[in-house]
């Protein structure tokens, strides 16, 4: 075989690439497992689909082909809360293993999103309307019934009054204003809620300085968001801190030329000018 027709296998960020190229379709499932390729590079993806599947076959077998969406939801909350028992990992809810798909499989524990990318994937099999919800503080599940809509906690699979979502958004309110409660219960798309798990995993890994798997999860986001000045800024700063000089100059550039007005604009155009110094050759 010559050199032109060898193939290779895609990157772990060249297979995410492909799956969040395009909205229409986009396997949110698959997506948000892949993420775990950037610590578990041998991880079988298609491995984690089957097991959800599995999950799904087993509750379906249960189910008269009649039942209404009301009976389905009452049996899915009890097999993935008490059967299989799914919860929030509350003793260390800031490990990043909470975030990555196949883990909350194995230990039943996650972080709100990560068990909500499960739970909808299952909703959906049983045939079930079932969307993400990217309440502040917390993610939420909504589900649209014959009788209206219903919001869940995917901690507790328990149903949200008006009340309880009203009392849960006052933390945030002086960032939020008076915006009405059903802003933040708008249904969240597929690229919505990576952008969150990632931004989650972004946190983790800033806080802890570990500077490769930052530009790992920064490497994805930009993918997805690729017109969002502050990822392009954030990466550029990253391969600052990783000595990448020519890296952070193209990205910390694509900053000011997206948000020449941005706050920190002088202080970036500081570092700029630091970085092109580090990046030219010396006189002979």
């Amino acid at each position: 075989m010559t050199a032109s027709l060898r193939l290779h296998a895609p990157s772990a960020l060249e297979y995410f690439a492909t799956l969040v190229a395009e909205d229409e379709g986009l396997n949110l499932l698959e997506a948000a497992a892949s993420i775990a390729q950037d610590d578990h590079p041998e991880l079988d993806v298609q491995a984690v689909l089957h097991e959800v599947d599995a999950l799904a076959q087993r509750l379906r077998r249960r189910l008269p082909a009649d039942a209404a969406p009301s009976h389905r939801l009452r049996l899915l909350n009890r097999y993935f809360s008490e059967e299989l028992g799914f919860a929030g990992n509350v003793n260390d809810y800031y490990e990043r293993g909470n975030s990555y798909v196949h883990r909350v499989l194995a230990t039943r524990r996650g972080i709100p999103i990560a068990l909500a990318v499960i739970y909808l994937e299952l909703a959906a099999q049983i045939g079930l309307q079932a969307h993400g919800i990217a309440f502040p503080g917390h993610f939420l599940i909504k589900l649209h019934l014959p009788q209206g809509e219903v919001v869940l906690d995917p901690f507790t699979c328990q149903s949200l009054s008006r009340e309880a979502l009203e009392g849960a958004l006052l933390p945030y309110r002086e960032e939020t204003g008076d915006a009405p409660l059903e802003r933040y219960l708008r249904s969240a798309t597929p690229r919505q809620v990576l952008v969150r798990m990632l931004r989650n995993l972004k946190e983790i890994h800033r806080s802890e300085g570990d500077w490769p798997r930052l530009l790992a999860v920064q490497q994805r986001l930009l993918l997805l968001l690729p017109s969002d000045a502050t990822e392009w800024r954030d990466r550029g700063l990253v391969l600052e801190a990783l000595g990448h000089w020519r890296g952070a100059l193209a990205d910390l550039r694509r900053y000011l030329e997206l948000r020449p007005e941005a706050g920190d604009a002088e202080q970036i155009g500081a570092k700029l000018r630091a970085l092109q110094a580090r990046d030219t050759p010396p006189l002979h």
